[in-house]
């Protein structure tokens, strides 16, 4: 080409397959990656690339980057080097709002790292700031004065005494008993840490590294390995995964006292370790009551122009025969508009 001044007839077929299977191609790790690849070169590479062609096609005049006329190869860098716009969603046909989650994933990580750097010492401060042990302390507190966890597990004895008869323990019935004995786990094992923590402080154990880890990870608002192991799936960190801990617990804690009526409240879906295994209760449900067969059936969501805090809400739940009101779904990067249902 630079020798013709771009003439000729490309062989577009050739350097789609050069550049998306041999040099993309190690890149690729799945199906969906290829047919995006392909998607993109399908776009671009053919002879409207040599006639000014759009490069941010659907950027509808917001951004643009055009390639320039046939050309050498210098004054293509020279274009590239000069006219290539900053870094933008609509470049890839995706709204502005679309980085949002991107930078803001970015700073956070920035920002752990900075306090990563922090000098750590279980000393007094000269400043006044803080310290390691405070820290921890000041977490302890939380969780057993604010949040009150030890007196809020779940009595799983008692329950099971409630639904002693088959006619009471259903489907519902099985995934509370499930989400009650994982939470209850959980909750054991911070009681354990932070109290064997606290007979450290006080001198009557010694410090191991798994203590020190813990107050490490408490005072970087992180989740210490092991309680993540116990732990629902979360990119929360500490503190704010702590409160979402006392909402899954006041949930649970609604239905102990009469577990038969799990479907007449709300169910808040992500306040559960495995809400996929609620939505499989509904599906059981009503398969036990139209005899078909369960890999027949499936989830159709109707979503109300009601909030769960509202008056006739009550009335709602008690009318139900089939299903069940859930409440925790989660649009990424979007908004449910209520009005337009």
């Amino acid at each position: 080409m630079d020798g013709a001044g771009g003439s000729g007839k490309v062989p577009w077929d050739d350097l789609k397959y050069l550049i998306g299977e041999i040099m993309y191609g190690g890149h690729i790790v799945n199906d969906w990656d290829r047919d995006l690849c392909a998607a993109y070169l399908e776009n671009l590479l053919n002879d409207a690339l040599l006639d000014e062609a759009e490069l941010f096609p659907f950027a509808e005049g917001k951004a643009s980057f055009k390639c320039p006329v046939a050309a050498t190869h210098a004054k293509y860098l020279e274009h590239i080097e000069n006219e290539l716009p900053a870094e933008t969603p609509l470049a890839f046909g995706m709204h502005p709002n679309a980085e949002i989650d991107f930078l803001t994933t970015q700073c956070i990580n920035l920002f752990g790292i900075l306090v990563e750097l922090q000098p750590k010492s279980g000393g007094g401060g000269a400043d006044g700031a803080p310290t390691v042990i405070d820290i921890a302390k000041e977490f302890a507190v939380r969780v057993f004065e604010e949040a009150q966890v030890e007196s809020q597990k779940l009595p799983i004895d008692e329950i099971n005494g409630k639904l002693s008869d088959e006619s009471t323990r259903g489907p519902y019935q099985n995934v509370y008993l499930q989400e009650c004995e994982l939470i209850n786990t959980l909750i054991k094992i911070i009681v354990i840490d932070l109290k064997d923590l606290e007979l450290a402080f006080k001198g009557e154990l010694t410090m191991t590294a798994a203590m020190e880890d813990l107050m490490e990870n408490i005072s970087l608002n992180r989740i210490c390995a092991e309680w993540a192991k116990k732990s629902w799936m979360t990119t929360r960190g500490l503190g704010s995964w702590l409160d979402n801990l006392k909402q899954r617990l006041e949930m649970l804690n609604l239905w102990k006292d009469d577990p038969t009526t799990i479907n007449k409240t709300i169910c808040f879906l992500n306040r559960l370790y495995k809400p996929n295994s609620y939505l499989t209760a509904i599906k059981q449900v009503c398969a036990q009551k139209t005899g078909q067969g369960l890999n027949k059936l499936y989830i159709q969501t109707d979503v109300q122009k009601k909030f769960h805090w509202e008056p006739e809400i009550p009335g709602m739940l008690q009318r139900i025969e089939d299903g069940a009101y859930v409440f925790g779904f989660q649009l990424e990067g979007a908004a449910w508009e209520k009005n337009s249902g």
